[in-house]
């Protein structure tokens, strides 16, 4: 009997341990967490960490590399650390921009940076951006993003799974190609012209006579070279980077058409981020916006100071842009009813 006693005492302290354990185990927990279970769960939040993984096509001696390194180191910097930016640059996870694209929409990744020109296969309303002869300079291109048709492709991308975050800009197009100067709407007729697979191009280029197709730019050069093309349609910066200066004669400067690149996020991750980080997101988004700009306006101007040396050079004459705009006027016809009356008006009254 004794020594049952004996057992059951030494159980009872036992126990009395656990008990004195647990409480001073809870008084701790709450001492770190706030007086209850919904502050402890809030400081837990607050301490999580998230990776944004960003896919590109371009080299890093780009200006939209250079904004998107920009975006990391604001975000990282305004979270504590809290964001985690990863910047995958020469196309590294994807071959495509619309590979990149569906990536961000199904939230393999959680954003990417595409030139708009991909995003009007998921967003038509993107084409407005990529009409001729409607805007006056890249300040002015710019600020059409900065205001409501910004703000309405914006509202698109939502009803695609996509957040956005920033606009780039690549610059406005010029035209190279091996037959003569382009200075009057005739000096078109005829000319193989290689642009992007967009059909608003495709058709602004047949209406001034020329003969435009669609052809992968990584193959392009040889293609030049080989005379499979008399000549071809993108930015400055891009001509000299890829270097179809080589193979070609002639460069107009003729600013028709607007390159924007995009900077869009998955927007169920962009949703889940706490309160704070979303605005950081933001923040970082608009830095992204200023400082890409920035840089591609000077790589541009410097670009086209380097181009007009390499090649004959001529600039498109006021009086022709304008003829140009002109005879343009039924493709914005065509794409009214795709696009709408709204968003076309946009562009026509800016």
């Amino acid at each position: 009997m004794n020594k049952l006693l004996g057992r059951l005492g030494i159980f009872a302290v036992a126990l009395l341990l656990l008990v004195f354990v647990a409480a001073c185990g809870g008084s701790s927990e709450s001492s770190s967490g706030g007086s209850d279970g919904e502050d402890n769960n809030s400081s837990s939040s607050d301490k999580e960490e998230y990776t944004i993984t960003i896919s590109n096509s371009v080299e890093e001696d780009t200006p939209l590399h250079k904004g998107l390194i920009k975006f990391k180191e604001v975000a990282e910097e305004k979270s504590d650390g809290r964001l985690k930016v990863e910047v995958f640059s020469n196309a590294e996870l994807y071959a495509s921009e619309r590979e990149a694209i569906e990536a961000v929409q199904a939230g393999n990744i959680q954003a990417a940076s595409p030139a708009t020109a991909p995003l009007t296969n998921f967003v038509e309303e993107f084409m407005a951006l990529d009409f001729m002869f409607v805007f006056d300079d890249i300040d002015d291109a710019n600020s059409m993003l900065d205001g409501e048709l910004g703000d309405i492709l914006k509202e698109k991308l939502e009803e695609h799974q996509l957040k956005g975050i920033g606009w780039g800009s690549a610059g406005l197009t010029q035209i190279t190609n091996n037959e003569r100067p382009l200075e009057t709407i005739e000096d078109f007729e005829g000319l193989k012209l290689r642009t992007m697979e967009n059909n608003i191009h495709l058709d602004s280029l047949k209406e001034f006579g020329a003969n435009p197709q669609p052809y992968a730019f990584g193959e392009l050069y040889s293609a030049l070279q080989q005379n499979i093309f008399d000549g071809m349609q993108t930015t400055a910066q891009l001509i000299e980077s890829s270097k179809i200066y080589e193979v070609q004669k002639y460069i107009t400067i003729m600013d028709n058409s607007f390159t924007a690149e995009a900077l869009i996020m998955n927007k169920d991750f962009y949703d889940s981020l706490p309160e704070d980080l979303q605005k950081v997101v933001d923040e970082a988004g608009e830095e992204f916006t200023t400082y890409e700009r920035e840089i591609s306006k000077e790589y541009d101007a410097e670009a086209i100071e380097f181009l007009t040396e390499e090649l004959e050079a001529n600039v498109l004459s006021d009086e022709v842009k304008r003829e140009m705009a002109e005879r343009l006027q039924p493709i914005l016809d065509k794409y009214e009813e795709q696009i709408g009356t709204d968003i076309i008006d946009l562009v026509r009254n800016h």
